[in-house]
């Protein structure tokens, strides 16, 4: 009869890895990327007015979402950090660049529902200076519709 105490008992024990430790970091990992995934896409969150329209088709990558808030602060789904105001410079090189690998990307203006209506205008004024003329304003479907 063996002893736990052998050395082969001990030299089998030392050989074998624990991965429960490694199954719980995956967990916590898998939790981290499905929460912030979508954030990434959509740009800054902002409460949009209702309207009746139909939706646009989507195209295989993420379009370009211009974001404007009840502040007027103006935001763009590219770069580093989506949820940080950009200044008009900052904006209208990240969509031409992107609109340079991406001719027929779409771009999405979201405006918050209570932001200054010129501020919308501004950031669509912005866009056709840099020679964008094909872009969308997002709305949310009517109630009742």
């Amino acid at each position: 009869m063996a002893q736990h105490g052998s050395k082969n008992y001990q030299k089998k024990r030392m050989s074998e890895i624990n991965v429960v430790p490694y199954i719980d970091v995956m967990l916590v990992l898998l939790v981290i990327f499905m929460i912030t995934a979508p954030l990434l896409t959509e740009g800054y969150r902002v409460q949009l007015p209702e309207a009746r329209a139909k939706a646009i088709a989507t195209s295989k990558q993420p379009p370009i979402v211009v974001s404007v808030d009840a502040s007027g602060r103006v935001y763009v789904n590219l770069g580093d950090s989506p949820t940080t105001p950009v200044t008009s410079d900052v904006l209208i090189a990240r969509v031409v660049a992107r609109r340079k690998q991406y001719p027929q990307l779409p771009i999405l203006i979201q405006g918050d529902v209570s932001a200054d209506y010129g501020k919308v205008i501004n950031a669509m004024s912005m866009l056709n200076e840099a020679g964008v003329d094909n872009f969308s304003l997002v709305t949310r479907p009517a109630r009742g519709h």
